[in-house]
């Protein structure tokens, strides 16, 4: 009997890309069962090739890979802009790096978060559920070199927004928060709200904004230079 015909929610298709069998070999077996590793990819060019065959729910992507023209992970989310089989991939970087050049091109690129090679399995598979699910995640550290890089004057940028204007004072709060992927649990714990409050306030932030998930709202702050 398939999950779907027994009521459960199917796996989260995985691609794992990375120069590094080993480390393939050993991340696919510390992978939740939440998670079903349909393919794998080494380079570059072999990444855009299986990304665009499988169209797996999510990427797991080094961002330094060989082939190509050298752009490594960045180059292979560009590469995919435009094909069809990629079109609902998203993409969580997963790489030993933590170097802030390494972590802003890929998201410039697309990429949905990012996490260093110091995660443990668990926290990849949970990483993975989030950003399927439409969150962007980061670590704070890392989360820092996103800010920097889109601009944090964005204050002045947003006191001019009409769509900003439309949003309480705990309402932007909130969207900020939201936005940068934090849970709602996270939000609640850290503006001293409960679970119940945070999402009320995030249903009234989408729906002033007109928007319906958090991947929207991701885009939205980070086109105004809010984040």
């Amino acid at each position: 009997m398939t999950s779907e015909a027994a009521g459960t929610t199917p796996p989260i298709r995985v691609v794992i890309v990375d120069d590094h069998q080993i480390f393939r070999t050993g991340l696919r077996a510390e992978l939740g069962a939440e998670l079903d590793v349909v393919g794998e990819a080494a380079t570059v060019d072999e990444a855009v090739s299986v990304i665009a065959e499988l169209a797996p729910d999510v990427v797991l992507l080094d961002v330094h890979l060989p082939g190509g023209s050298g752009g490594g992970g960045a180059e292979v989310l560009q590469r995919l802009v435009g094909l069809p089989g990629a079109a609902e991939t998203r993409i969580l970087a997963l790489s030993v790096s933590d170097a802030a050049d390494d972590v802003v091109s890929v998201i410039r690129a697309g990429a949905r978060g990012y996490l260093t090679k110091t995660a443990s399995g668990a926290e990849v598979t949970a990483a993975v559920v989030r950003v399927h699910g439409g969150d962007a995640v980061f670590s704070p550290r890392l989360a820092g070199f996103v800010l920097d890089a889109f601009g944090t004057g964005g204050g002045e940028t947003a006191a001019a927004d009409d769509e900003l204007d439309r949003l309480s004072a705990r309402e932007q709060e909130v969207m900020r928060m939201i936005a940068r992927g934090y849970a709602y649990k996270e939000v609640a714990a850290e503006l001293f709200l409960s679970v119940k409050t945070v999402e009320t306030h995030v249903s009234k932030v989408l729906r002033k904004l007109q928007l319906s998930n958090r991947h929207e709202l991701t885009a939205w702050a980070l086109s105004r230079r809010l984040l």
